[in-house]
């Protein structure tokens, strides 16, 4: 009896996560993302159908935007139960209810039932999101690996966002309730979760854990500083993927020549993803200098954008910003989870999530302003490229000041 008590802890510490693991944590990963762009072909034809109901021409666009909003307000949420209850219980709940109210609207014609589908969307993506980010840290925790996987984390959501947006432009040719069928793959994916997935535990003695028992507080004082960023960065990632087609048609690109817009915005995703996949090997320099550069290259990309105008200067400045942003949101979320250790790490990456998709959620709105205040979308994306600038700037003398980022408030130790 003793001895069957013993090995119990001791298997669970030793227990490897390998490419299984990894494939099906990603592919979670990307589910958010499928919320997020899977209909945008089809929100012409909502509006065609829905266009005649009062206010359809700000409830048709939050259809998109909602899940978003979700994600930013239960995110901190779900990190509470993943601190308290486990990771892989809330996943595998996560997955099944995506499937439900992700295909809901495939079967109904109220506009009212579809944005309470789309509510229950963003707060079941936000438990799947933190969760997997979590496991991610959890199951590759060394620096190495952790660095890798959360940059491939970007390269499979960023390349997982080209595809779902021709994939929901052929299935839209079917009529505009075809494509949210596409929802019920997180049913696919959750099954494989159940037998290859574990619930880590204090047991795993390779991690980090807190000495104190009971309840564990969040570390605002590390974490102050990377959700400021995270906000900032979200607005600034999600500005170029939202408004490259509206740049190239203000530059002289005819709105229905879909086949040049389609092109620069598939080549600018797969930048974005080459930026992330280089990720592990310029991170190796540090946070001090992977974080400037992210958003600097977004700041050099925009401002190109800005001044150089035309067809050229826009597709250059996208594919420069894109790169950037492939390197920002592994930089970003790595930094933030440096030394956050297991019993802190759920609500640690739910609050990141919550800052990073608050700062989608604000893009079209912040840039709508400043268009009205600048007149002109070229001249907004080149002041949000200037702003991009200062705080690469401001963020280099500050990491340089900065001892290296540690666990903070205690020594970090390991369950016995």
């Amino acid at each position: 009896m003793t001895n069957s008590s013993v090995e119990a802890p001791r298997a669970a510490a030793v227990r490897k996560a390998g490419i299984w693991q990894a494939i099906l944590l990603l592919a979670g990963s990307c589910l958010p993302v499928l919320g997020a762009v899977l209909i945008t072909p089809i929100l012409p034809q909502l509006s065609a159908v829905f266009g005649d109901q009062p206010g359809a021409e700000v409830l048709v666009p939050m259809i998109v935007a909602i899940p978003a909003l979700m994600i930013a307000i239960f995110a901190p949420f779900a990190g509470q139960i993943v601190d308290r209850l486990g990771r892989k219980r809330l996943l595998i709940i996560a997955m099944v209810a995506y499937a439900f109210v992700g295909t809901a609207p495939a079967y109904l014609e109220s506009l009212q039932l579809i944005l309470l589908t789309r509510v229950g969307v963003g707060i079941t993506e936000a438990a799947i999101m933190t969760v997997c980010t979590t496991l991610i840290v959890d199951y590759f925790h060394e620096e190495t690996r952790r660095n890798k996987y959360l940059g491939l984390q970007t390269v499979a959501t960023t390349l997982a966002a080209t595809v779902f947006i021709v994939l929901g432009g052929a299935l839209g040719v079917g009529g505009w309730h075809t494509p949210f069928w596409v929802y019920a793959v997180s049913l696919v994916i959750a099954v494989p979760m159940v037998f290859l997935l574990w619930e880590p535990s204090r047991a795993d003695t390779t991690d980090a854990h807190v000495a104190a028992a009971g309840r564990v507080p969040v570390p605002w004082r590390h974490l102050r500083l990377p959700l400021v960023v995270a906000l900032f960065g979200g607005f600034t990632f999600y500005v170029m993927l939202i408004e490259t087609s509206y740049l190239l048609v203000e530059n002289g690109v005819d709105a229905a020549d879909t086949a040049t817009i389609g092109a620069v915005a598939a080549a600018a995703s797969l930048v974005t993803a080459a930026g992330a996949f280089s990720f592990p090997r310029l991170v190796r320099r540090g946070h001090r200098f992977v974080l400037p550069l992210a958003f600097g290259l977004q700041a050099l990309g925009m401002i190109v954008i800005w001044v150089a105008g035309g067809e050229p200067g826009v597709i250059a400045g996208a594919v420069i910003a894109g790169f950037g942003s492939g390197v920002l949101l592994p930089s970003m979320l790595t930094w933030a989870l440096a030394g956050v250790r297991f019993e802190e790490r759920g609500r640690s990456t739910g609050w990141w999530n919550a800052a990073f998709f608050f700062g989608q959620f604000l893009t079209p709105i912040l840039i709508g302003a400043l268009v009205a205040a600048l007149g002109g979308l070229p001249t907004a994306v080149g002041v949000v490229g200037v702003a991009c600038a200062l705080v690469a700037v401001a963020l280099g003398i500050r990491l340089r000041r900065a001892a290296p980022v540690a666990a903070p408030t205690e020594e970090p130790v390991v369950a016995s």
